[in-house]
């Protein structure tokens, strides 16, 4: 007897801790502790696939209890009734909605609650009706989805018979057509001038002239210079070329300013050069001029053809005093030479030619100017005749 007592003590305390251990293992897993729990009622209108008790519960993602029991409603074959416990602190209202839910890789089934908008109530008394659908997995989600796409194709399948050959004959008729779309493309193309490559825009400038000798004699009154008056042909940034001249070179140069503004502003310089003690100035409300020097452009362009290339500046000048009346009228032109068919080129030879111009047009205002008496000349250097550019725009006022 005493050998086998400490048997029986041994085995009865190894009984003990599997017990335990199993106890607490179930309590663990279903985290019912000891405390309370309240139960609820809980109707699925469809299969329930995987659920079991002990199965646990959620509410909002949050574990609160575990389904107790699992039953079939005998006056309804197509529902599952099942009794969950949940801790009694859980939020359950009447308009709680009820699902399954499908967690790991093996898609363990749960119970998941989800709040309403109910602050208030209670659903003890109450059974939750789960939504429809709620016990659908993933893949009888896309089972059943798939199953209304095949339904809805099958009834429609002559209509769609139907579309799939109108768009044959459509496409048939579209191949049988590709001249004239490409015609159609190409004249859109050209219109919005995408055709068209991306030209690089160069800004160049005018030189004044510079090295008067003393002004002699120096500027009378006081003068101003408006803004010179054209054609809308030269009232444009573009370096100009001829009518039928073309010289790809040129296809991105432009001045810095409108050509009648330029104009306005390297005659102003030109005259500050001269006398900057009787400088011309723009006209203004502040300013009451006793005399103006009123300019036209009749050509500012590049001319000639193949490699006799020559730029070219042409305009009038009028002195009028303060009382409209002509003081000296002139014509100055003069064109030089390019070096080469390229826009660097063609602004150092305006720059020349404004220089010749300049250098005539200024003191022969001053002299105007000294004499105060009427005085008109015929034009200043010219390379030939002076003739206005033909142009369907009109004169740019004063």
């Amino acid at each position: 007897m005493e050998t086998r007592a400490p048997f029986v003590i041994v085995g009865a305390f190894v009984l003990a801790a599997i017990f335990a251990v199993f106890g607490f293992v179930f309590w663990l897993h279903n985290t019912s502790g000891v405390g309370a729990r309240t139960s609820y009622h809980v109707q699925f209108r469809d299969p329930v696939p995987g659920l079991l008790v002990g199965a646990a519960v959620l509410f909002n993602g949050i574990r609160v209890g575990e389904v107790t029991a699992l039953a079939l409603a005998p006056d309804d074959p197509r529902r599952v009734d099942a009794t969950i416990a949940v801790a009694p602190s859980t939020p359950v209202r009447p308009d709680t909605k009820v699902g399954l839910d499908f967690q790991g890789l093996t898609g363990v089934p749960v119970v998941a609650l989800e709040g309403g908008k109910q602050l208030s109530g209670s659903a003890i008394a109450t059974t939750l009706v789960a939504e429809p659908g709620a016990g659908m997995s993933m893949t009888q989600a896309a089972r059943e989805a798939l199953r209304k796409v095949d339904s809805v194709l099958g009834e429609n399948s002559g209509p769609l018979k139907d579309t799939i050959a109108n768009f044959k004959t459509f496409s048939e008729w579209l191949a049988g057509k590709t001249e004239k779309l490409d015609g159609i493309l190409g004249g859109v193309e050209r219109m919005t001038g995408a055709n068209e490559p991306v030209v690089k825009k160069v800004v160049y400038d005018l030189s004044a002239a510079t090295g008067f000798p003393p002004p002699s004699p120096p500027l009378k009154g006081q003068l101003t210079i408006p803004e010179s008056n054209t054609v809308v042909l030269f009232d444009s940034q573009k370096m100009l070329l001829a009518p039928g001249l073309e010289v790809p070179a040129f296809a991105g140069a432009q001045w810095s300013d409108s050509l009648p503004k330029m104009l306005q502003e390297k005659l102003i310089q030109s005259f500050e050069n001269y006398d900057i003690a009787h400088a011309p100035m723009r006209p203004n409300d502040a300013v009451q001029p006793d005399y103006q020097l009123l300019t036209d452009i009749r050509s500012f362009q590049v001319i000639g053809e193949g490699d006799a290339l020559r730029a070219e500046i042409a305009f009038s000048a009028k002195i009028i005093d303060k009382d409209g009346k002509l003081v000296a009228a002139r014509l100055f032109q003069q064109a030089s030479p390019l070096d080469k068919p390229e826009p660097a080129a063609a602004v150092s030879a305006f720059d020349k030619s404004f220089d010749t111009i300049a250098k005539e047009l200024v003191p022969w205002a001053a002299q105007a100017l000294a004499s105060g008496r009427a005085e008109v000349e015929p034009a200043a250097t010219t390379s030939r005749p002076i003739t206005a550019p033909r142009s369907s725009g009109t004169t740019k006022g004063r």
